[in-house]
């Protein structure tokens, strides 16, 4: 992994991260992500105009791919429905890292080298560790319904980075497929809310509207640095680099949303740098 893959990747965490403190700032998840969803679904319109179409085989692993960013966006929108924002994403983004490392191998013949494979290990107890502690320092029970839809958003992120990497290697144009993949999969849940909502849709999203559509555009922003990205580097270190966002998802937490960011947190988050750090000296 390249200096400039490896900043890409660290840009795209923080926008990430960003776009999922603004959708779960709005109450109401179902207009949240309609308005993320059809800004992301705007910007691929509006790019589609001006990039290649993609290659016919990367077409299989658009609508797979799209497919599965519907279950994540549902699964997402029940787990933040149903548990905190500091608990929650880093448990979605915590489980992905190994998946993708197990699946890349399956699916992409990736088989990691010693130190990408204890770097995404090291970083991912890390990822882990801040999860957990989540949940105790919470002093609260465990909601293990809103554990369990945010171990199964992970699942689908891996499932989705791993489908996304091979499409936009077979596209041709990292750019095309983004557009085409943000309109494939930002359309679904707008109109379920539309046809769901008819009678006061449009009073209801109006208060959120500027909020959501700068989500959508913040999350395209983000998944268009990570899909070029693969196309320069391995999918799993770049899946658990990108899983950076998390530190910047608990800093958004304790900021915004006044939730607990003590010593032991610092420490998974030192534990995860050092696993980044592991995984880019394997590059």
């Amino acid at each position: 992994m390249t200096p400039l893959v490896a900043t890409a990747v660290l840009i795209a965490a923080i926008t990430h991260a960003s776009w999922n403190a603004v959708a779960h700032g709005i109450k109401d998840q179902l207009l949240a992500f309609t308005l993320v969803g059809g800004g992301g679904a705007l910007c691929g319109v509006a790019m589609a105009g001006f990039v290649p179409l993609p290659a016919g085989a990367a077409w299989p692993y658009l609508l797979g791919s799209a497919v599965l960013h519907v279950v994540y966006q549902l699964l997402l929108m029940r787990s933040f429905t149903l548990g905190d924002f500091g608990q929650m994403y880093p448990i979605a983004r915590g489980t992905a890292p190994l998946a993708v490392t197990v699946l890349a191998a399956a699916f992409a013949g990736e088989t990691p080298g010693g130190w990408q494979a204890a770097g995404v290990l090291v970083a991912s107890a890390g990822l882990v560790g801040l999860a957990l502690w989540g949940i105790r320092g919470s002093g609260k029970r465990p909601h293990w319904a809103a554990i369990a839809a945010a171990a199964a958003t992970g699942l689908a992120i891996a499932a989705y980075t791993v489908v996304d990497g091979l499409g936009v290697r077979a596209s041709g144009t990292p750019l095309g497929y983004i557009a085409w993949l943000m309109i494939l999969e930002g359309l679904p849940i707008p109109v379920y809310a539309m046809v769901t909502r008819r009678g006061g849709f449009a009073a209801q999203i109006r208060p959120f509207a500027v909020r959501g559509l700068l989500g959508g555009v913040l999350s395209v922003a983000a998944y268009g640095l990570v899909l070029w990205a693969q196309t320069r580097a391995d999918l799993a270190p770049i899946s658990a680099l990108r899983e950076s966002s998390i530190l910047v998802g608990a800093a958004i937490g304790a900021v915004f949303f006044k939730e607990r960011f003590g010593a032991p947190r610092m420490a998974a988050a030192g534990l995860m740098v050092a696993g980044i750090g592991m995984m880019l000296h394997a590059g």
